[in-house]
């Protein structure tokens, strides 16, 4: 069973630490949502746990081996990472685009083998963009763009997926598909951590919620909470439902 472990891990940059002796522990199976106002250090503890970012103290541990020790292609094997705010300069089609989270197995020369286009198309129909795969990637619109980020980060049905502020830009509708899907990865067996703001998504579909403010973790429990957003956000909020139907309600802080 995948096990992924960062073990009291600070990062610093300016003379300010970005993440203070951060530790904790991540299995196959569940869905992390990462949570915390801006400048928190979610992406800086997601980027250190694909293994993109060293830390300037700490490890990360995969299934007990440091991960600094794997190498680019082993990494990309088994974890698929989507960071914040991707960018792409080429106007690749939407397939190809799609078809770069396969490169680790990719032959290293030649076309895109037929056998993978059943992964492609299985990874566009997911995302909802079946309708623009032969589109460039470059025209798409902010949220269409997003969703084929996601597309590539899941193409290779990783077991470790890592994914930043994947909804961010989305509609209503296909922000509650993409947490649908982030979700069904887990209970296939994936470990799945992806930094969040809506909370009412990250309470509905996480089996497990981390709560980190200046660079600390000030909570890892399997449910979210009206205190712990008052803590972290400085906001009240109201709860209400369970389960799926679970929302918040926020209130300004001067609200009672």
């Amino acid at each position: 069973m995948t096990l992924l472990a960062a073990q009291n891990i600070t990062v610093t940059r300016g003379g300010r630490a970005i993440l203070h002796d951060v530790s904790l522990q991540a299995r196959a199976g569940e869905f992390i949502a990462v949570l915390g106002p801006n400048g928190a250090g979610k992406s800086t503890l997601l980027s250190v746990l694909a293994g993109l970012l060293k830390p300037d103290s700490g490890k990360v541990m995969l299934d007990n081996k440091p991960l600094a020790l794997l190498s680019t292609k082993q990494l990309a094997a088994r974890r698929a990472y989507l960071p914040q705010n991707p960018h792409l300069e080429w106007p690749i089609s939407v397939q190809r685009l799609v078809a770069l989270g396969l490169t680790p197995r990719l032959p290293a020369t030649g076309g895109l083998p037929q056998s993978f286009l059943p992964l492609i198309c299985r990874a566009l129909e997911q995302c909802d963009l079946t309708a623009r795969r032969d589109q460039a990637a470059t025209t798409l619109s902010g949220g269409e763009f997003a969703r084929a980020m996601l597309a590539r980060a899941i193409v290779s049905q990783p077991k470790i997926l890592i994914v930043d502020e994947p909804i961010t830009g989305l509609d209503p509708k296909h922000a509650m598909a993409s947490m649908q899907l982030l979700s069904d990865f887990a209970r296939a067996g994936a470990l799945v951590i992806a930094s969040l703001h809506d909370l009412t998504l990250a309470a509905r579909h996480a089996s497990r919620v981390i709560v980190v403010v200046d660079g600390a973790v000030i909570n890892d429990a399997d449910s979210l909470t009206e205190e712990t957003i008052h803590r972290a956000f400085g906001v009240r909020a109201l709860a209400s439902g369970a389960g799926d139907s679970r929302a918040f309600t926020l209130l300004s802080p001067s609200e009672k």
